[in-house]
Formats: structure tokens, C-alpha cells, sequence
């Protein structure tokens, strides 16, 4: 699972402006993040990805395409989650037979509101859904509902292959508590781009970003210099994209980060309802924090 760490990017999928996904845009969008020096493996289909709005063919076109303009050089994570537990093992069952992927993403489900036993059962059951490593994803903010550590700990060590966890509960000391207690080999990766430099500080393994759309080479240097404890460095590069991150998801994500790829001519600014494209306001105060990173 080293592969998993340091950053993973978690992909948006361009949409032109008719709605349609832009294949030629997500092709131009993997060799961005896949330049020299860049991020370290693809998230597909996450949140950010917006599967939510987008129909079985459309989910198996995207995971095909990526897979095919990545061809086996960069690790990969397909997303599969949801609050229906028979319905996503059964998925990730059948995604593991389909697609030549390294590993699953699954966010904790939402709604729903389980308890952690729930979660704990949850997870369990997918796990012994396949034999791939599979990343725990905790977001409280979107699932209402906190994977607490003795939880994760709990279904590690129940399923070998739960192999990681992407915390984005945004608080720094339920990270360290994981770290603090998680058996060798367990990755914690962050959810949080603008809390990162002090997560790598803290011990978290890398983290799976929105901001490494645009700025790959920059944050994924931030990442490997943090790791390494160049500090020094790490916080140079956070700097640069400090106010950029802040900007990105103003108006809610992936639209703030689809500006800024459209600003950079990489895909366009679309997204699906529920969602709107970020505002004049925005998409111009991003461009111009954009004319000023180096």
C-alpha cells in the first residue's frame, strides 16, 4: 500500500457545456495530474467526480477512459459508497472482477446516521466484498455521521485489506488519535488540502486532495516535503496555494476547482445540478489568485 501514500488526487469529471461528460477534457485532465513530478495515483469517481449525478453508462465510460490514459502508470482508487451496504458490496464485488483497479474508496454512509456498530457492520461488509485494499472514508460533513477512531481501529482489525482511512473530519486530534493507535501498516490520509501541512506534521501518510486538479506538481512537492521533514519547503508551497485552496471551495466543490481548470484551459467550468458553476465573482478572483502561483 506504499503507493497510497503521499497524494492521490480525487479527479473531477469534465462535463461540456451541453452536460455531457467531456472525454477528451478527462484525458487531459489525467496526463496534467500524471506529469513528472505530480501526484502518485487517481481517485476516480469520488465525491468529487459527482457520480451522484451521472448514469451507470456514463460511471463505466469515465472508470474505462481513466484507466486507459493512465495506462498502468500511476496507482488507482475507484470511489463506491453510499447508505445501502447489500447494494455497494454487491458493486464493489462486481467492480473488482470488471476493472483492473489497486483499491476502493468508500465514504461512510449518509443519512442514514448509523451508530458506529452500523458503521463498524457496514464496513465489514464491505470489505469481505473483495480482496482489494479498501480506504475507509470518514467525512462527517456531508455524512452527518463520525466514524470515530475506536471504530476504524475496530474494522482494521477485522478486515486486512481496510488498509487505510481518508479523515476529513477536520479535526486534527481524531487524526492523531489514529495514528497513535493503528496497527503497522494502517495509512491515515487526509481529506483536508488547507489542513495538510500541519497533518504531515502530525504523522498522516499523504493525502487524497481537490487542489491537486489544478496545482499537481506544486501540492503533490508540498506532500513529499512534509514527508521527508523538510519543512521549510512544505510550508513555501502551502503558501502559494493557501488562499487558492480557500477560494476553491467557497462556493462549494468541484466547482470552484472546475474554475480554476477552465482558467488554466484544461476542461470546462460545468457541473450538474444540484450544483451551479461558480459564480463571475469567484470564477474572476480565482483566475487572478491564479496569474500570481508560481
Amino acid at each position: 500500500m506504499k503507493k497510497f501514500h503521499g497524494t492521490g488526487v480525487a479527479l473531477v469529471t469534465p462535463f461540456n457545456a451541453d452536460g455531457s461528460v467531456d472525454f477528451a477534457g478527462l484525458r487531459a485532465l489525467v496526463r496534467h495530474v500524471s506529469q513528472p513530478k505530480g501526484v502518485d495515483y487517481l481517485v476516480i469517481l469520488g465525491t468529487t467526480g459527482e457520480p451522484a449525478t451521472m448514469t451507470g453508462e456514463e460511471q463505466a465510460r469515465v472508470i474505462e477512459t481513466i484507466l486507459d490514459e493512465n495506462g498502468g502508470k500511476l496507482g488507482t482508487v475507484l470511489g463506491c459508497g453510499g447508505n445501502n451496504t447489500a447494494k455497494i458490496a454487491a458493486q464493489i464485488a462486481e467492480y473488482t472482477q470488471k476493472y483492473e483497479v489497486d483499491a476502493f474508496l468508500s465514504v461512510a454512509p449518509y443519512y442514514n446516521k448509523p451508530s458506529q456498530e452500523g458503521m463498524y457492520q457496514h464496513f465489514v461488509a464491505v470489505c469481505k466484498a473483495t480482496d482489494k485494499p479498501v480506504i475507509l472514508y470518514n467525512v462527517p460533513g456531508r455524512t452527518s455521521s463520525n466514524l470515530l477512531p475506536a471504530t476504524v481501529l475496530r474494522i482494521a482489525a477485522a478486515c486486512p485489506n481496510a488498509s487505510s482511512i481518508k479523515e476529513a473530519s477536520g479535526s486534527l486530534p481524531q487524526g492523531m488519535d489514529l495514528i497513535l493507535n493503528r496497527q503497522p501498516g494502517f495509512s491515515v490520509l487526509s481529506g483536508e488540502d488547507l489542513l495538510m501541512l500541519p497533518m504531515l506534521g502530525a504523522g498522516f501518510d499523504g493525502v487524497i486532495s481537490v487542489i491537486a486538479n489544478s496545482h499537481p506538481v506544486l501540492f503533490a512537492e508540498m506532500v513529499r516535503a512534509g514527508l521527508r521533514n523538510d519543512f521549510d519547503l512544505a510550508r513555501k508551497n502551502h503558501y502559494q496555494l493557501h488562499n487558492l485552496i480557500n477560494l476553491i471551495f467557497e462556493e462549494g466543490n468541484p466547482a470552484g476547482v472546475k474554475a480554476a481548470l477552465a482558467h488554466l484551459g484544461i476542461c470546462g467550468p460545468t457541473v450538474r445540478l444540484p450544483l451551479v458553476q461558480a459564480s463571475q465573482g469567484l470564477s474572476d478572483r480565482i483566475k487572478k489568485e491564479l496569474a500570481g502561483i508560481s
